[in-house]
């Protein structure tokens, strides 16, 4: 099996598992599947699961898509190639609960190759953060520290720069400089080189992807039978607003699976069901949704 059929084969059955893992913890909604076909090239399976006991939206989504290097990616992506083919899974779940955060998780290879159809650059990336409406900091350290453990086990610097690039990534700049969330890691455009063959970056996105399960599902069975009043459903939707500018705004694989003739349902299948956006909104100074907030302004040191 070659890199190209190992990865899609891992993409796949991780789908299956993480699919598995949230139905149970759910325990009411199910996920619903679709298949679709890109006319260019390639398709994917779009799962989504909605109106649940936990989950009152979500997705877990895989893609295998190719096609011809076209001219408004060469100028959008700055990419230079005759074709390109790539495959990731792509999560995002939106809890009923407002102290269960809302996570995204995403982990893809890319190839580009030349008119002989030879591979000429190929890469990795990827990524899991969490978006918690309250602050728990024992859940912000056991999330974090899933992370770096797995990091730590392929490279002691990976951790740190990846939570760094995490951190730098997911900003609302337009508010000023306001993260959507806590965090987590991020890496993007890794390439094999001297110290870190194909195999290793291969290996090290499966560990990550893995890594989902215990990272997420366990912060979800402590927190999704906490009572809640209106007011933390309020603040909850002020929050999701955020998260909607952040995606349609400045996130890249969003832009990506636009510019792309991606399926745009599946693309925008990571926004919330219900969002509130509310002119000029602050915290209650010394709330804990203030505190939320300016660990959002300020992150910190969790792992």
């Amino acid at each position: 099996m070659n890199i190209k059929e190992d990865w899609i084969s891992f993409i796949e059955d991780l789908q299956n598992r993480i699919c598995k893992a949230l139905e149970e913890s759910d325990g009411k909604a199910k996920f619903v599947e679709e298949q679709w076909q890109r006319t260019e090239g390639g398709g994917g399976k779009t799962r989504v699961i909605a109106k649940g006991n936990v989950f009152e939206k979500g997705g877990v989504n895989t893609s295998v898509v190719y096609g011809e290097v076209t001219e408004p990616m060469k100028k959008q992506l700055k990419i230079d190639g005759a074709k390109w083919f790539a495959c990731g899974l792509s999560l995002v779940l939106h809890p009923v609960n407002p102290f269960v955060p809302t996570v995204h998780c995403n982990y893809r290879m890319f190839e580009l190759y030349n008119e002989k159809e030879e591979v000429i650059d190929r890469w990795f990336g990827g990524g899991t953060d969490l978006t918690p409406y309250y602050l728990f900091e024992e859940d912000a350290r056991h999330f974090h520290q899933t992370y770096k453990n797995v990091c730590d086990e392929f490279d002691v610097n990976f951790y740190s720069t990846f939570k760094k690039e995490c951190d730098n990534y997911f900003v609302n700049s337009h508010r000023n400089n306001e993260r959507r969330g806590i965090g987590g890691i991020f890496y993007d455009y890794q390439r094999p080189d001297e110290k870190h063959d194909m195999q290793f970056w291969v290996d090290f996105g499966k560990a990550c992807g893995n890594a989902f399960i215990p990272s997420y599902i366990p912060i979800v069975e402590k927190r999704k039978n906490c009572s809640f009043t209106a007011e933390n459903k309020y603040w909850q939707e002020i929050r999701r607003g955020r998260y909607v500018e952040f995606n349609l705004i400045h996130d890249r694989g969003t832009l990506f699976g636009l510019k792309t003739n991606g399926r745009t349902e599946s693309i925008l299948m990571s926004l919330p069901p219900t969002v509130r956006f509310e002119y000029n909104y602050q915290p209650l100074p010394g709330s804990e949704e203030e505190k939320l907030q300016q660990v959002c302004l300020e992150p910190k040191e969790w792992a």
